[in-house]
């Protein structure tokens, strides 16, 4: 009876173990005791940020810091991430780490961190000045890429490879957000003074893969004469690549994408997007963990860390870029 006890018990802590959310980097070399870092992404189901939680957990392990990594589902989930937040305050973290899903509605949950004396580095997107300002908070670093350069980036090969002529079809990020309208900016005033350049569509598709397919579909219905994509993302980028297949469309319309994830790169090999502007999610990682390992040991830290980004095509694959990892 004891052993059939024991074996019941043995069962059901192997399930709790399996069951439980995926909250929580793999052991550093950080004593148990060791202040608290916490890393809440916007999800962990895109390659971006699972490449940038990579990062972080190798500079986690590097320098014994004791990292928590945390996330909503979806992207576009910003309460969750909100939630995620305001538990993990509670927990008594010493460092916050956050890619905000809402350029805005991140500012609350910051001042409730700032209150509890947790510094903050924000990552990838950056927090709305206006309500920075209105919310009062303190930001000890901001870590990424410049968004508006990147969209340059992409616009300027845009021309390129259509020779200056082209109908477009944009897939924004989400509106609001200072990562999808920083790259629309600079994308837009790449393309403004090429003539033969003409956008005749622009939706958000959420960042979504899914979404690209359905935005990108309905786009083709209603203005067939699009030849050219700009993407926000790479995750909608593929989900235009499906929708132009769907079409019978392939080879026929030039896509430039955002981000240069696997998938997509395997897709500038295949020929079915042209482009894509690469980030470097996995050093954002690595220097945000080592921005917090400089906090808790009461260093100065930068402001402002703009990490590289770099143009892939097939004629410059990604490990021909400045730093070969994505």
């Amino acid at each position: 009876m004891a052993k059939r006890k024991l074996a019941v018990v043995m069962a059901a802590a192997l399930l709790a173990a399996g069951c439980g959310p995926r909250a929580e980097a793999p052991k550093t070399d950080a004593a148990p005791e060791a202040p608290r870092v916490a890393l809440v992404l916007k999800t962990l189901n895109s390659p971006f940020f699972i490449d940038m939680e990579k990062g972080a957990q190798e500079a986690a392990r590097r320098l014994g810091v004791n990292l928590t990594v945390q996330a909503a589902e979806r992207e576009v989930d910003v309460d969750k991430q909100m939630q995620i937040i305001e538990n993990l305050i509670q927990t008594g973290i010493k460092v916050l780490l956050v890619t905000p899903s809402g350029s805005k509605e991140i500012a609350p949950a910051i001042a409730k961190a700032n209150k509890a004396g947790i510094r903050v580095v924000v990552v990838d997107t950056r927090v709305d000045a206006g309500a920075a300002k209105d919310a009062g908070i303190t930001i000890d670093s901001y870590i990424g890429s410049d968004n508006y350069e990147g969209g340059k980036m992409a616009g300027s090969y845009l021309v390129q490879a259509t020779g200056g002529k082209a109908s477009v079809g944009v897939l924004e990020g989400i509106p609001g957000h200072e990562t999808g309208d920083q790259r629309l900016r600079g994308f837009k005033d790449a393309v403004k003074d090429a003539k033969g350049i003409k956008i005749v569509a622009s939706q958000t598709a959420n960042w979504e893969r899914d979404q690209g397919f359905t935005v990108f579909q309905n786009m083709l219905e209603a203005h067939p004469e699009i030849d050219a994509v700009f993407s926000a993302n790479d995750m909608m980028a593929l989900g235009a690549v499906e929708a132009i297949a769907a079409k019978g469309k392939t080879g026929k319309i030039k896509v430039v994408g955002y981000d240069a994830v696997e998938d997509a790169k395997k897709a500038i090999a295949d020929g079915t997007i042209v482009g894509s502007v690469a980030q470097f999610p996995s050093e954002m990682g690595r220097v945000a963990v080592e921005t917090a390992d400089k906090l808790l040991k009461g260093q100065a830290v930068p402001a402002e860390q703009l990490v590289r980004i770099d143009l892939v095509t097939r004629e410059k694959p990604a490990g021909t870029a400045a730093g070969g990892k994505q």
